[in-house]
Order: C-alpha cells, then sequence, then structure tokens
C-alpha cells in the first residue's frame, strides 16, 4: 500500500475516534494543551504503525497508543508524585461497585434555567471529584462512562484482565461516591 492509500485509510479508520483519543488524553493529563500534544504523539506513532492495525477495534487500538502515549508524556513531564503506581492501585482493598457517576448519555435538558444551574454546577464537581481520581481509576471510569467502552476493549487498552478493570471501575466508583457525599455534606454546614 501506497503511503497516499494508507493515509486515507487511516483518515477513514482512526480519526473518527480523535474525540474519544483527546477526551482520554485530556483527563489524563488534566490540561487540554498537554492533552493536544499527547493526541498529536499518538497519531503519529498510529500512523507509524498502522500497517500492523489487524482491523479489530480502531477506537481500542487508537485508545491504546493514546493511553501509553499519555503515561509515557507524564513520566517525562510531570513529577512522579502525579504518577500512581498501578501495583499500589491493586493492593487497596476492593470496594463493592455503586451506580456510575458519569455517562455520556446521561445529561438531560433542563426546563428551567434554576435546573439548568444547579446540573451544571453538579457536573463540573462531578468532573472535578473525577479529575481528582488517581489515573488508573480515572482511565477506566473515562473509558467506561464517557467512551462507553466493553470491559474487554478497556482491558485490552489499559492492558489489564478483565478482572482487574472491573475492581478498578469498582473502587472507582466508590470513591467518586464518597468524595460526592464528603461535598455534599460540607456543603450543608455552609
Amino acid at each position: 500500500m501506497n503511503r497516499q492509500e494508507k493515509a486515507r485509510r487511516f483518515e477513514l479508520t482512526i480519526m473518527p475516534h480523535l474525540d474519544a483519543a483527546y477526551n482520554l488524553a485530556r483527563w489524563l493529563t488534566r490540561s487540554e494543551s498537554d492533552a493536544e500534544d499527547v493526541v498529536q504523539e499518538a497519531c503519529l506513532r498510529a500512523f507509524k504503525y498502522f500497517d500492523g492495525f489487524a482491523g479489530e477495534s480502531p477506537a481500542a487500538w487508537l485508545l491504546a497508543i493514546v493511553r501509553n502515549s499519555t503515561f509515557t508524556w507524564l513520566r517525562r513531564n510531570r513529577p512522579a508524585s502525579e504518577i500512581v503506581d498501578s501495583d499500589a492501585i491493586e493492593e487497596q482493598d476492593a470496594a463493592g461497585a455503586g451506580e456510575p457517576l458519569l455517562s455520556a448519555g446521561s445529561r438531560q435538558l433542563a426546563s428551567d434555567p434554576e435546573s439548568s444551574l444547579i446540573a451544571r454546577r453538579d457536573e463540573e464537581r462531578v468532573q472535578a471529584l473525577v479529575s481528582a481520581l488517581p489515573a488508573e481509576y480515572r482511565e477506566v471510569i473515562v473509558l467506561r462512562e464517557i467512551e462507553e467502552l466493553s470491559y474487554q476493549e478497556i482491558a485490552g487498552i489499559v492492558g489489564v484482565p478483565i478482572g482487574t478493570v472491573m475492581s478498578r471501575l469498582s473502587r472507582a466508583r466508590k470513591r467518586l461516591q464518597d468524595a460526592w457525599r464528603e461535598k455534599m455534606r460540607a456543603g450543608e454546614q455552609r
């Protein structure tokens, strides 16, 4: 396949997933400009190795590259304290899974300005809570609840067994619920 054919096939297959790639990078880096840099680097890598793409899930393939590029970028550009060790995450006690707090399809239009303001404020609070999660939890929450990927796809992207994905999701949801309750209690005391 010549370079022009490769570019066209890449554009048709991979580029539709660019928003998801940016979204994952933004959540992991916690920065829009850093996410843009990471996605650009990831797209260059993806194009370079596109000949090896077997045609399975283009979104999962690209998101795995974005994830790896993000953690490489974070190791080069951020203090080690911001990058949580996966082994440390796995040693924590598992908590029960609760209802998901984030969902791509859960946004509803409010019927009045006050409801709209409350919904926007709650969404901002949830985004802040997700942003505060360790990277290993943040990535699975984003991939499952926002990008709506299957456990199997997430396992392939993150490079861990499905059981580990489920465990991380459970822990992330529990942390989000606890943080939400704490935030609400703090708000009631004011």
